[in-house]
């Protein structure tokens, strides 16, 4: 075996480490943040703000599930900062931690029924710390893997760590169906706990995964040749304000639609209409199981077209109609029309979620981009995604029909695809990197 072909076949093994250390990572962190959100539409108004009855307890519930969206953008600002100065890998061993302890201590927390004000007070407390974990985890674990992705496979690395959300969202699901058998008292005295904690678990297995991963070869060479940037933020808002604004709109439905299901979705349909809690929790278990089979294939378009704009208006056309059927059938009250409609209204957004993060890695230049894609991903999570089933809600009240609820889906369907086809014509520093290390490589064969 030659020594190029054993070099090319190690790159190989440790993009593959990285990319099953994104996933793994990624994974364990959005299931701590998802059971979050289906606590928060099936118990916290119950454990956590008793005296405030029916859909204003479920809307300050809802509240207190958007503080984790708003502690997010710290997050990326502060391991982006970190993450493009010491390494993707360091900083992301440090989310995982806290994303755990904080996970497991909302777990343990009394009740407002036993320490009063100050469980709702330490509720929204731990979700600020859990927030700021995940803000500083997506943009590094993105990154780990694609920066060791082969040449013109970034958006299929990338969609590792995007394959987590639903695997993560599955767990979760599946944990709440599991638990929604107990008698009412008993799962909302202690059953709703143990999802929570079960995530201590979960985060030692992440830890081994991801201490074996290295750090990725782009950032290892600005650390070689001392090219990180001192301030990542300052230079980013001045050098690429309009790449920031057009990342966030870029990244609303990949985001948002998850909790119009899971979140908004399963507390109006088990409030407001028929559904009992564990029939729409299969109905979301199934979107789930739908997202982690089809998603990949959202990467693999991407890769093999040659435009990434044709491939995303492909993918998030269809989604401009089949969300508000999703919402017209959830209507009906009919298990098998609902099932139907939230499954299929998941392909188009769970393909674009696949390709999103490669394609945004790769307009921000390899010092700026832990924190620029940190920047957009979650200053969108708390503007627009983590916003959804608040203003989902409040629009269900105002109104007392989903007809608004539906208008606010179309106008973020139709906000990602303009945002996201501006985006694409941005310069693309993955094949400008490339290009002297082709032509090198061209030069080199030529010589001999």
């Amino acid at each position: 075996m030659s020594a190029s072909t054993a070099s090319a076949r190690e790159r190989t093994r440790a993009a593959n480490r990285a990319g099953f250390g994104a996933f793994i990572g990624s994974t364990i962190e959005w299931f701590d943040f998802y059971i979050y959100g289906t606590a928060a539409a099936l118990v916290f108004d119950k454990v956590f703000f008793p005296e405030l009855d029916g859909p204003v307890g479920t809307l300050v519930a809802f509240a207190t599930f958007w503080v984790g969206f708003l502690a997010r953008p710290i997050g990326g600002i502060v391991f982006g900062h970190y993450g493009d100065r010491l390494g993707r890998k360091k900083t992301l061993v440090i989310t995982l931690l806290m994303m755990g302890i904080s996970t497991t201590a909302i777990g343990l927390l009394p009740s407002y029924a036993s320490i009063g004000i100050a469980a709702p007070i330490l509720l929204v407390a731990i979700r600020m710390v859990q927030g700021i974990g995940l803000g500083g985890e997506w943009g590094g674990s993105v990154l780990i893997a694609s920066e060791h992705a082969p040449k013109g496979k970034s958006v299929l690395y990338g969609a590792f760590a995007q394959q987590g959300s639903p695997v993560g969202n599955t767990l979760s699901t599946l944990s709440f169906l599991a638990i929604s058998q107990l008698p009412d008292s008993a799962f909302v005295s202690w059953g709703w706990r143990v999802p929570f904690l079960f995530s201590a678990a979960l985060v030692i297995v992440g830890l081994f995964v991801r201490l074996k991963v290295a750090e990725s070869p782009a950032m290892a060479k600005l650390i070689e040749k001392k090219e990180v940037v001192k301030l990542p933020l300052t230079e980013v808002l001045r050098t690429q304000p309009m790449l920031i604004v057009l990342g966030i709109g870029a990244c609303t439905i990949g985001l948002s639609a998850t909790y119009f299901k899971s979140t908004f979705a399963l507390s109006w349909a088990t409030s407001a209409l028929s559904f009992d809690r564990s029939s729409f929790l299969t109905i979301i278990l199934v979107a789930n199981i739908t997202q982690i089979i089809v998603q990949p294939f959202g990467a693999l378009i991407a890769t093999r077209m040659k435009s990434w704009s044709r491939a995303v208006t492909v993918m998030l056309v269809p989604e401009l109609i089949l969300m508000p059927v999703m919402f017209l059938l959830i209507r009906t009250e009919n298990y098998g029309l609902a099932m139907l409609g939230v499954a299929v209204a998941t392909i188009p957004h769970c393909l674009y979620y696949a390709a999103l993060a490669g394609m945004l890695a790769s307009r921000f230049p390899a010092h700026l981009r832990y924190t620029g894609i940190s920047l957009c991903y979650q200053l969108c999570g708390t503007l627009l995604g983590g916003t959804t089933p608040i203003i989902g809600q409040f629009l269900l009240n105002r109104t007392g029909s989903i007809t608004a609820v539906i208008a606010y889906a179309i106008f973020q369907v139709a906000l990602t695809l303009g945002c996201m086809l501006l985006l694409l014509k941005r310069p693309n520093h993955d094949e400008q990197a490339a290009e002297p290390v082709v032509a090198a490589a061209r030069t080199a064969t030529a010589a001999v």
